[in-house]
């Protein structure tokens, strides 16, 4: 069994002052017997200042507590919201839940068994939550939730990886796969910005927009420094977000994307307000995209309708000192490894948690990083490929959708039986 544990709140934690009664001395005056008229004002101007200060503790401790609550379960505890990340991977046998080989959605890059591995045990672990039972998955219950929705994901490839699992997923509860198609009869790849494929006996569609960034890329400023070469302009959401609007799941990830090499090295930089910040750093700057991306939702997205996640970073198990080694194991590891980037978990647990609105986080990182078993490593297509941040299909991406699934069916992880 391998376990992990998360559990990181972001509500504010209140404790209140005492106020401690003034000491009474028999020997003197009982001062509040003959007042004068100053220590009567001191008197009500003290009592005025404890009434304050208890509301406003009381203020926050239900708008950042209690509400937070339900904004961002997995964050917060609560005695009815289990805490679904704190759990363990457990061998079952029931497991995969699909063959990707007789999924015509799954892209054949992640096939792991098709490009040749052998040993299948990793195929069968499922994600354990330590405190409660999540419902077993039941592609015909969820298909028939889901009738007449739209589903959006938005992200990196990581995204395109839980879309392709999402529609494998389902594609088992289908009695008829013909049925099921891309909407432009496009072949899965990863060139691609946009990706649909409806379920027509549901009236039923999920939907992948490829962006890396959420927030707007542009080219070259006039007069820049020659090695900028693009920017990334922080205040302004990517050009395509109007078209992920009006969906009833919309799912976000980024992270993959912001480091040194896919950015710096590549001549990109920073922009917001119309100037350059060359000196920014990345981390400062996936604070700033991200606070774009809190506005646009509050702004944009109807969340009496549409129910919003974000998907938190997904481990890579590179090794070796230029971190470029790739060595898949045959079960998962005992602890946590890998890079897991934790300073961008708490920037997204930050800025959810000042919204106004609600948005369920999905804290998926401390899943993936006991999975060194689970990622494609050499079996990629082409073969030349090495990729330990990738996971394989069936795999990893799937226990991200299953507790998607499981939220949808219970009230948000409430009421878990155990």
């Amino acid at each position: 069994m391998v376990s992990a544990s998360f559990s990181r709140s972001t509500s504010a934690r209140l404790t209140p002052r005492s106020v401690g009664s003034p000491r009474v001395s028999f020997s003197h005056r009982k001062w509040w017997a003959l007042p004068s008229s100053f220590e009567t004002m001191a008197f009500v101007f003290f009592l005025v200042s404890v009434v304050l200060v208890v509301a406003c503790a009381a203020y926050l401790y239900v708008f950042r507590y209690l509400g937070r609550a339900t904004l961002v379960p997995g964050f917060v505890g609560g005695t009815e919201v289990c805490n679904v990340f704190d759990g363990s991977w457990i061998v079952d046998g029931s497991y995969p839940l699909y063959n990707s080989s007789e999924c015509p959605f799954a892209e054949r890059g992640f096939n792991c068994l098709a490009n040749g591995r052998k040993d299948t045990g990793y195929l069968k672990w499922r994600w354990q939550p330590r405190h409660c039972d999540v419902p077993k998955f039941n592609a015909r219950d969820v298909l028939e939730r889901l009738r007449g929705k739209r589903v959006v994901l938005v992200g990196d490839s990581m995204s395109r990886t839980q879309w392709e699992s999402f529609i494998c997923m389902l594609m088992s509860g289908v009695e008829d796969p013909g049925s099921v198609y891309e909407v432009n009869g496009n072949q899965i790849s990863k060139t691609i910005r946009f990706l649909g494929v409806r379920f027509q006996s549901f009236n039923l569609s999920v939907e992948f927009f490829r962006s890396v960034f959420l927030v707007q890329q542009g080219l070259m400023p006039r007069h820049g420094p020659k090695r900028v070469r693009a920017t990334l302009k922080l205040d302004k959401m990517d050009d395509i977000n109007r078209l992920w609007i009006d969906s009833d799941l919309l799912i976000f990830n980024s992270g993959h994307w912001w480091t040194p090499t896919k950015l710096f090295d590549m001549g990109c930089y920073f922009q917001s307000g119309g100037q350059l910040k060359l000196g920014m750093p990345i981390n400062a700057a996936f604070r700033m995209a991200l606070s774009t991306w809190a506005s646009w939702v509050e702004a944009m997205v109807n969340t009496n309708r549409t129910h919003v996640f974000f998907r938190t970073y997904e481990p890579s198990h590179w090794s070796g000192s230029n971190q470029k080694k790739c060595e898949v194991t045959e079960q998962p590891s005992s602890e946590a490894k890998g890079n897991d980037r934790s300073e961008f978990g708490d920037i997204i647990a930050d800025v959810v948690a000042k919204m106004r609105v609600p948005v369920t986080v999905l804290n998926v990182t401390s899943m993936g990083s006991f999975r060194s078993d689970a990622h494609i490593g050499t079996w990629s297509h082409p073969s030349t490929i090495l990729d330990c941040s990738h996971w394989c299909l069936p795999g990893v991406p799937d226990a991200w959708n299953e507790l998607v699934f499981s939220y949808l069916l219970t009230d948000g992880w409430r009421n878990l039986g155990r």
